[in-house]
């Protein structure tokens, strides 16, 4: 996939899915703006990558925060063709009668909340010219109930109907809105969740887990037209063909 010329925004791009998402866009030819709150990863990674990256602080649970990056995208390298929502958390792990409320709604306010704030941002500058892809991050518990997740499995499927819901809105205006459910990757969150203990995912040894560069070049293969039939839905990169296709195997 081609990339050059085009422009890639992605949040949470300190580490994990993020950070390899910046390298293999990069190394595709495009121009990668980086946004998370830990200014000194993100600064790291940008002179790692070189002129094509720029590094943006952003607390991605700030409309306006969102909307200045997305801002200073357009105005650095002069569009925003892809956007990725990749920032997500999932601390603190609690069963839900036992919930800090003000906890609970602080990962709403980033996983979901954050993902709304890009798409709102993001959808003028990409319907203005001609069109643009929107990839979130999704996850199997968009789908199923797991044991003391109920902000993240709440909030992914919340996303995943965003994601349906700019389909039904914009695609005639050119907006290829598209989820991926990545399975379990090794990053730290994963670290996070063996910490807790609590429930089947904690339990999975490292081994079980995909690199992070997978669901990064599943996102590449995502802009191409190869994954249109998927545009409005979600892909889960646990099914083997999608890995052949994507070359991950």
């Amino acid at each position: 996939m081609d990339m050059n010329g085009k422009t890639v925004m992605i949040t949470g791009a300190s580490r994990g899915i993020g950070a390899e998402a910046a390298r293999v866009f990069a190394a595709a030819g495009a121009n990668v703006a980086l946004v998370a709150r830990s200014n000194d990863a993100i600064a790291a990674l940008a002179a790692q990558i070189g002129a094509k990256a720029i590094a943006l602080p952003c607390d991605v649970a700030s409309y306006e925060g969102v909307a200045s990056a997305v801002e200073t995208t357009v105005q650095t390298f002069g569009s925003l063709d892809v956007l990725i929502n990749n920032a997500g958390v999932i601390e603190p792990i609690s069963h839900l009668s036992e919930a800090d409320p003000q906890e609970w709604t602080q990962v709403i306010d980033v996983n979901l909340n954050g993902v709304f704030y890009g798409m709102r941002a993001a959808l003028p500058v990409m319907k203005s010219n001609g069109g643009g892809s929107i990839l979130t991050i999704s996850s199997g518990a968009a789908h199923h109930p797991i044991e003391a997740w109920s902000h993240y499995c709440a909030s992914k499927a919340a996303v995943n109907m965003l994601t349906r819901c700019v389909h039904l809105e914009e695609a005639e205006h050119g907006i290829r809105a598209i989820g991926l459910s990545p399975g379990t990757v090794a990053t730290q969150m994963q670290r996070e969740i063996k910490a807790s203990g609590i429930n089947p995912v904690s339990q999975l040894n490292w081994e079980d887990h995909i690199p992070a560069d997978w669901p990064a070049r599943c996102l590449l293969w995502m802009c191409s037209s190869a994954a249109d039939r998927f545009l409005g839905d979600e892909i889960s990169l646990r099914d083997d063909a999608i890995r052949r296709e994507v070359g991950l195997v």
